[in-house]
Protein backbone atom coordinates (compact mmCIF):
# COMPACT_ATOMS: atom_id res chain seq x y z
CA UNK A 1 0.00 0.00 0.00
CA UNK A 2 1.26 3.39 -0.85
CA UNK A 3 1.82 5.54 1.80
CA UNK A 4 2.36 9.45 1.45
CA UNK A 5 4.27 10.78 4.71
CA UNK A 6 4.54 14.91 4.94
CA UNK A 7 7.44 15.17 7.61
CA UNK A 8 7.58 17.25 9.90
CA UNK A 9 11.41 19.04 10.04
CA UNK A 10 11.49 17.69 13.79
CA UNK A 11 10.84 14.50 12.55
CA UNK A 12 13.32 14.43 9.75
CA UNK A 13 16.06 15.75 11.81
CA UNK A 14 15.74 13.30 14.08
CA UNK A 15 16.00 10.35 11.18
CA UNK A 16 18.92 12.13 9.99
CA UNK A 17 20.60 12.02 13.44
CA UNK A 18 19.58 8.04 13.67
CA UNK A 19 20.95 7.54 10.28
CA UNK A 20 17.21 6.43 9.12
CA UNK A 21 16.56 9.46 6.77
CA UNK A 22 18.28 8.10 3.77
CA UNK A 23 16.52 4.43 4.46
CA UNK A 24 12.94 6.05 4.41
CA UNK A 25 13.67 8.00 1.38
CA UNK A 26 14.23 4.34 -0.07
CA UNK A 27 11.35 2.71 0.69
CA UNK A 28 8.92 2.24 -2.40
CA UNK A 29 6.00 2.42 -1.34
CA UNK A 30 6.61 5.78 0.93
CA UNK A 31 6.61 8.85 -0.61
CA UNK A 32 7.72 11.62 2.20
CA UNK A 33 6.57 14.94 1.63
CA UNK A 34 8.02 18.44 2.66
CA UNK A 35 5.15 19.53 5.27
CA UNK A 36 1.81 20.92 3.35
CA UNK A 37 0.03 23.93 3.50
CA UNK A 38 -3.47 23.79 5.49
CA UNK A 39 -5.48 23.55 2.41
CA UNK A 40 -3.29 20.88 0.55
CA UNK A 41 -2.60 18.72 3.98
CA UNK A 42 -6.83 18.50 3.93
CA UNK A 43 -6.99 17.83 0.25
CA UNK A 44 -4.37 14.70 1.29
CA UNK A 45 -6.80 13.41 4.24
CA UNK A 46 -9.83 13.82 2.32
CA UNK A 47 -8.12 11.37 -0.49
CA UNK A 48 -6.38 8.42 1.75
CA UNK A 49 -7.79 5.73 3.23
CA UNK A 50 -6.56 5.84 7.01
CA UNK A 51 -4.70 8.23 8.65
CA UNK A 52 -2.05 7.73 11.21
CA UNK A 53 -1.11 10.38 13.36
CA UNK A 54 -0.04 11.73 16.97
CA UNK A 55 -1.63 14.78 16.33
CA UNK A 56 -4.86 16.12 18.40
CA UNK A 57 -5.79 18.49 15.85
CA UNK A 58 -5.47 15.79 12.78
CA UNK A 59 -7.92 13.72 14.78
CA UNK A 60 -10.50 16.88 15.01
CA UNK A 61 -9.96 17.35 11.37
CA UNK A 62 -10.52 14.02 10.42
CA UNK A 63 -14.15 14.03 11.75
CA UNK A 64 -15.18 16.73 9.51
CA UNK A 65 -17.72 15.79 7.08
CA UNK A 66 -16.02 16.53 4.10
CA UNK A 67 -13.32 14.41 5.23
CA UNK A 68 -14.91 11.53 7.07
CA UNK A 69 -11.52 9.33 7.74
CA UNK A 70 -10.60 6.36 10.29
CA UNK A 71 -7.40 7.81 12.74
CA UNK A 72 -4.86 5.64 14.26
CA UNK A 73 -3.56 7.47 17.18
CA UNK A 74 0.28 7.06 17.72
CA UNK A 75 -0.01 7.92 21.25
CA UNK A 76 -1.05 6.49 24.86
CA UNK A 77 -4.23 8.63 25.39
CA UNK A 78 -5.81 11.39 23.53
CA UNK A 79 -7.39 14.81 24.36
CA UNK A 80 -9.87 14.05 21.62
CA UNK A 81 -11.71 11.42 23.04
CA UNK A 82 -14.68 12.36 21.17
CA UNK A 83 -13.05 11.26 17.73
CA UNK A 84 -12.66 7.75 19.92
CA UNK A 85 -16.04 7.47 21.50
CA UNK A 86 -17.61 8.81 18.25
CA UNK A 87 -15.89 5.69 16.20
CA UNK A 88 -13.63 8.16 14.03
CA UNK A 89 -9.79 7.25 16.10
CA UNK A 90 -8.41 4.80 17.53
CA UNK A 91 -5.42 5.16 20.18
CA UNK A 92 -2.89 2.11 19.59
CA UNK A 93 -0.42 3.16 21.84
CA UNK A 94 3.61 3.25 20.48
CA UNK A 95 4.59 -0.50 20.18
CA UNK A 96 5.50 -1.42 16.16
CA UNK A 97 3.79 -4.47 16.82
CA UNK A 98 0.24 -3.24 18.31
CA UNK A 99 0.73 -0.46 15.59
CA UNK A 100 0.63 -2.97 12.76
CA UNK A 101 -2.22 -4.97 14.39
CA UNK A 102 -4.13 -1.59 14.01
CA UNK A 103 -3.46 -0.57 10.61
CA UNK A 104 -3.99 -3.84 8.93
CA UNK A 105 -7.38 -4.34 11.10
CA UNK A 106 -8.61 -0.68 10.06
CA UNK A 107 -8.02 -1.81 6.34
CA UNK A 108 -9.50 -4.61 6.36
CA UNK A 109 -12.39 -3.49 8.06
CA UNK A 110 -13.08 -0.73 6.55
CA UNK A 111 -15.82 0.00 8.97
CA UNK A 112 -18.91 2.94 8.38
CA UNK A 113 -17.55 6.04 9.65
CA UNK A 114 -20.83 8.34 11.25
CA UNK A 115 -22.12 11.30 9.19
CA UNK A 116 -21.93 13.78 12.00
CA UNK A 117 -18.96 15.18 13.35
CA UNK A 118 -18.10 14.93 17.66
CA UNK A 119 -17.25 18.52 16.96
CA UNK A 120 -19.42 20.31 15.10
CA UNK A 121 -20.89 20.57 11.41
CA UNK A 122 -18.53 22.83 10.01
CA UNK A 123 -20.83 25.80 9.92
CA UNK A 124 -19.49 27.47 13.11
CA UNK A 125 -17.66 30.34 11.44
CA UNK A 126 -21.35 31.52 9.70
CA UNK A 127 -22.93 31.19 13.39
CA UNK A 128 -20.18 33.48 14.52
CA UNK A 129 -21.01 36.05 12.19
CA UNK A 130 -24.82 36.02 12.96
CA UNK A 131 -24.01 36.39 16.23
CA UNK A 132 -21.46 39.50 15.70
CA UNK A 133 -23.82 41.08 13.45
CA UNK A 134 -26.73 40.67 16.04
CA UNK A 135 -25.25 41.86 18.58
CA UNK A 136 -23.25 45.06 16.78
CA UNK A 137 -26.42 46.42 15.60
CA UNK A 138 -28.41 45.64 18.35
CA UNK A 139 -25.36 47.79 20.42
CA UNK A 140 -25.52 50.50 17.94
CA UNK A 141 -29.46 50.66 18.07
CA UNK A 142 -29.08 51.72 21.79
Amino acid sequence: MPVVYPMHPRTKKRLRQNKLYAQSKMLRNVQILSPLGYLDFLVLMRECELIITDSGGIQEEATAPCIRKPVLVIRLSTERPEAVEAGFAKVVGTEKREILAAIGAALSRRKELPHRSPFGDGDVAEKIVEIIKKDFFSAQEM
